[in-house]
């Protein structure tokens, strides 16, 4: 910034997280950590990969992810849930997984 020049960047910002963990951590807590260590390592990290995002905080039951697609960004969040509803189908206990995105211009 010495030369006062400032450079930005566009960004798309994921975050995701669990809905009801808390529930299903009271529920069922070894359950539930092993069925969302398995998403995480079959589904989510992957298709995070494959859609070139990076991982800048991950939580107990969430993620924050950056793309540098807006479009990557969406592909990735509808491939997730599309995912995360499939392996739900018929589990007593559904992990339910909600994204929001937001674009914005960084430095």
């Amino acid at each position: 910034m010495a030369s006062g020049r400032i450079v930005r960047r566009l960004a798309a910002v994921l975050a995701a997280d669990v809905v009801g963990f808390s529930r299903l951590m009271g529920a069922d807590e070894q359950g539930t950590l092993a069925r969302l260590k398995t998403f995480r390592r079959q589904l989510i990290d992957p298709k995070i990969e494959e859609y070139r995002g990076r991982i800048v905080k991950a939580t107990g039951d969430g993620v924050l992810v950056e793309f540098l697609s807006v479009v990557e960004a969406v592909r990735c969040a509808i491939e997730v849930q599309r995912g995360m509803g499939s392996a739900m189908t018929g589990c007593p206990r559904r992990i339910g997984w909600r994204s929001g995105l937001a674009s914005t211009w960084g430095m």
